[in-house]
């Protein structure tokens, strides 16, 4: 992977901020575009690297999903002071972004969870839980291997960033969040913006809606299903779309500017 494309990095500037999440074996470079938006309305963002992600196949090997959920609340958490902090998050950045709303109430004021993998989707994912069952997995497919992303627009998927291999014992720390995930989702009380493909072939779209119901402690829920690009939405064709929905969403939620009024001159001044 280009470790110029796959770097953490900062923008914009402004008295709100959001954290954007990446998904498992992919790097800030997917969610870029959001970030690039989102700072064009006045938010600073962060978009840190997740552990073992970004370099190499071998990289993963010593990580788990602890040492991601422990980089998502540090890098949250360095981002006090700020007056309103949201968090957005893209497939497993999704399920992270739950877990930091629910832990860290006060901190987040807004989520937005993008194809949140909440469920796998296609025949080979099931295959491969029921070898990590039956004690299986890691002895009959050690790796795990990757042909491409799953993007629409042919342009991206020439120049996105491709892990081509990753630890198939990394999946049960994908596992462990999925359930992580919806034991703490009824504990979330930010609003919430859920946004899936419908064409999206690694995870289960109906998982946004999953995601719907079991966020009822939020005082607000919106759901987008968003019908042009796939997994990768903040890269694909329905890109543009969701990144203003996440932009007017978030605005929503931060104070309105405030009204100045005009300076009286001074007695005897002209």
């Amino acid at each position: 992977m280009d470790p110029e494309k796959t770097a953490p990095f900062e923008l914009g500037r402004g008295e709100d901020a959001c954290l954007l999440l990446h998904g498992f074996t992919g790097s800030p470079w997917d969610v870029r575009p959001l970030g690039e938006a989102l700072a064009a309305r006045g938010l600073y963002v962060r978009a840190p690297q997740l552990p073992g992600h970004g370099s190499t196949p071998e990289a993963l090997l010593s990580v788990s999903h602890r040492d991601w959920a422990q980089a998502a609340a540090q890098a949250l958490l360095s981002l006090r002071g700020y007056r309103r902090i949201f968090v957005a998050g893209l497939s497993m950045g999704a399920l992270l972004a739950l877990r930091l709303a629910a832990d860290y109430p006060e901190q987040v004021q807004g989520l937005a969870l993008v194809a949140p993998a909440l469920r796998f989707k296609g025949p080979h994912m099931w295959l491969l839980k029921r070898l990590r069952r039956h004690g299986l997995l890691e002895r009959v497919k050690p790796w795990v291997y990757k042909t491409g992303t799953d993007v629409s627009d042919p342009a991206v998927l020439a120049e996105a960033p491709i892990l081509p291999a990753f630890p198939s014992a990394r999946l049960q720390d994908l596992w462990e969040l999925q359930d992580m995930a919806m034991s703490v989702v009824n504990r979330v009380r930010s609003p919430a913006l859920v946004a899936v493909a419908e064409q999206d072939h690694v995870v289960d779209p109906a998982c946004g809606q999953v995601l719907v119901r079991g966020l009822t402690a939020s005082p607000q829920v919106r759901f987008i299903s968003l019908s042009a690009g796939f997994h990768i939405i903040p890269r694909d064709k329905g890109g543009p779309l969701l990144a203003s929905e996440v932009g007017s969403f978030f605005d929503r939620l931060r104070p309105a500017p405030a009204e100045t009024t005009p300076t009286r001159p001074a007695a005897g001044t002209p």
